[in-house]
């Protein structure tokens, strides 16, 4: 150590030689800062890229793709994403807005919506309620009835195309595993006719 360094008191300011060194050693540290929180930055992305949650969400978008371009060669060219979350609550049957919105897990308002753009294009009517002049029963149309038929033809089609891409040993694998799983964590909004069919 410089005897200048050593003998001068400790308040006296740094040296220009101590201070390049200081320089350096600021520098290295502020590169494994960088370098760590880089580091921490994709394992956050990955980890929220790469979860179950963003995995079935993928895997369902992909199924209502293909089942949608299928549909629009069919003739039902207005029938959007959306719509699915009427299709599949609705049934055959008559049923309130209320059980719908509910089943979809949406508001009322956001159902009531697609419910009107569903009878705009032929696909559903709705009718005052027997029991509630307040309320409207939706129910299929015709042409309704047709979607919900193609839908399931489409939908063998797409399920037969994922079989030959992954096996179809493994596709029943993973249904079964979804549909345990669907009965487990108990979700009480589903229709009672499709909880008995998961448990068959």
């Amino acid at each position: 150590m410089d005897s200048e360094v050593k003998n001068r008191p400790a308040w006296v300011m740094l040296t220009p030689r101590e201070i390049r060194r200081v320089d350096r050693q600021m520098v290295f540290v502020k590169e494994v800062l960088s370098m760590n929180a880089h580091n921490e930055s994709q394992e956050l992305a990955y980890k929220l890229s790469n979860n179950l949650s963003r995995l079935l969400l993928e895997f369902g978008k992909d199924y209502q793709r293909r089942i949608l371009s299928r549909l629009h060669e069919r003739g039902h060219r207005l029938v959007r994403p959306s719509h699915s979350s009427v299709f599949s609550n609705l049934g055959l049957g008559a049923v309130r807005v209320t059980e719908l919105a509910e089943r979809a897990q949406v508001t009322q308002q956001a159902m009531g919506k697609m419910l009107k753009e569903l009878e705009r294009i032929g696909y559903i009517v709705r009718d005052v309620d027997s029991d509630d002049k307040r309320a409207k029963q939706i129910r299929l149309t015709e042409r309704g009835i047709l979607l919900v038929k193609d839908s399931m033809e489409v939908a063998d089609e797409v399920r037969a195309e994922y079989g030959a891409l992954v096996g179809e040993g493994d596709l029943d694998a993973l249904e079964l595993q979804l549909a345990d799983v669907i009965h487990r964590i108990k979700l009480d909004y589903l229709p009672e006719s499709w909880i008995m069919q998961v448990r068959g």
